[in-house]
């Protein structure tokens, strides 16, 4: 666990490990939840495909394509839940694939012909 005060700025990093260079990692989707073992019933969405869906949500510069650091306010879920978990989505695409879902950024979804 990690505790911290409300309204504090907390920054997270994501980190690919892989001996391919070549890849990169991008954050699709974060929601916090009161519960550990639920992340449907009573969830609050931080980002979702990419776009910010908490306005202190930010995305920062990192270093390496395999590298992805993100942050935002802490909060509670009311008064009654002691405990804030998250979980997160992450893609991994090709570096240089900039038709990849990576490089699409906020809401960017791919097209589908009619028969697939």
């Amino acid at each position: 666990p990690y505790y911290v005060d409300l309204n504090q700025n907390l920054f997270l990093q994501a980190s690919l490990h892989s001996s391919d260079e070549n890849l990169m990692v991008f954050v699709d989707t974060c929601v916090a939840s009161p519960n550990s073992s639920d992340f449907r019933t009573l969830v609050y969405e931080l980002t979702k495909s990419g776009c910010a869906s908490d306005p202190t949500y930010a995305l920062f510069p990192s270093p390496r394509g395999d590298v992805a650091r993100f942050g935002f306010n802490s909060f509670s879920f009311m008064s009654r839940f002691p405990s804030v978990f998250l979980r997160c989505e992450l893609l991994v695409c090709r570096q240089h694939d900039y038709s990849s879902r990576c490089h699409q950024g906020c809401g960017g979804r791919f097209k589908r012909s009619a028969d697939s």
